[in-house]
């Protein structure tokens, strides 16, 4: 009997290869090639078995998007019967209503686009908020959700001495609450409004930090300046230190600079987007839910 497959793209190899060994799977790399007016071509292993496994994590996705299109038809065709997307990171989760008349609902767009290519979806800390749970976003026969925070907020018990866990608004209540719980850690979540993109506004909650040792907590961090903003308020209710721990490191443009200047000390991220602040693996976890669909 054929060895189901792992899929992978050049640019995820390293991540791909150490969770096709934690699986067991059978490594198959996706070879891309570009054209000069910006087309893309790609060429799969020529025969796959019943059941295969495609890796990508959709950071940069508007050109990710394609790749799993074309590579996810593709397997069907070469004789995929079955196919689990592993996306540590989804993206164009976070737009789950029209805010104003006339625009793309981009969860209900993407995620009917995935559903239609796979049947079962594995991912880590999707940006849901008025979505219930991930099936609900992407309608597929299986879809489960892991979480990175206890892993965080364990991380951070070891680095800091009782650190106090933040989370810096309302929608990363979920994630702080887990890693706190699990690691039996003081925990609390700020008040944000947004004014932009890059523009925020951060209230603390009553709490005391003085002297304190805090962590922020979130799933995602894009352009730093919500970090940036709740360390300062944090450093001004008296912390010691302020570091963040953070699911998704996507870190746009001078994110990491903006964090810096801010005095944030310590960045700590996971490996489900490649990024030198990754010191935590969620891959044996994605080995083991991987085990009981497979």
């Amino acid at each position: 009997m054929a060895e189901t497959a792992l899929l992978y793209f050049e640019r995820e190899r390293k991540a791909a290869l150490d969770l096709a060994h934690l699986a067991k799977l059978s490594p198959k790399l996706i070879a891309r090639h570009d054209f000069p007016d910006g087309e893309m071509k790609l060429r799969l292993h020529a025969n796959l078995s019943h059941r295969a496994v495609l890796f990508h994590t959709l950071d940069h996705p508007n050109e990710k998007l394609i790749e799993l299109l074309f590579a996810a038809k593709t397997a069907r065709r070469l004789g995929a019967h079955h196919l689990t997307l592993v996306s540590p990171y989804l993206a164009y989760m976070r737009q789950d209503i029209a805010f104003e008349a006339g625009e793309a609902i981009s969860q209900r767009i993407i995620g009917d686009l995935i559903a239609s290519l796979f049947d079962a979806v594995i991912t880590v800390d999707p940006h849901l908020h008025r979505t219930s749970n991930l099936k609900e976003a992407i309608p597929v026969e299986q879809a489960l959700v892991l979480s990175a925070a206890p892993l965080l907020g364990g991380l951070a018990a070891k680095q800091r001495p009782n650190p106090f866990l933040i989370g810096p608004d309302e929608e990363s209540a979920q994630w702080v609450a887990q890693a706190a719980l699990s690691n039996r850690l003081d925990y609390a979540v700020a008040h944000k409004i947004r004014r932009g993109d890059k523009s925020v506004e951060i209230t603390l909650p009553l709490i005391n930090v003085k002297d304190r040792h805090v962590v922020i907590l979130d799933d995602i961090a894009s352009s730093g300046n919500t970090l940036a903003r709740a360390a300062e308020r944090l450093y001004a209710a008296g912390a010691i230190t302020v570091d963040v721990a953070v699911t998704h490191a996507l870190f746009n443009g001078d994110a990491i600079e903006i964090i810096t200047q801010a005095g944030i000390q310590e960045i700590w991220s996971t490996d489900c987007i490649a990024h030198p602040s990754n010191v935590v693996s969620v891959l044996p976890d994605i080995a083991q839910a991987l085990s009981s669909l497979i």
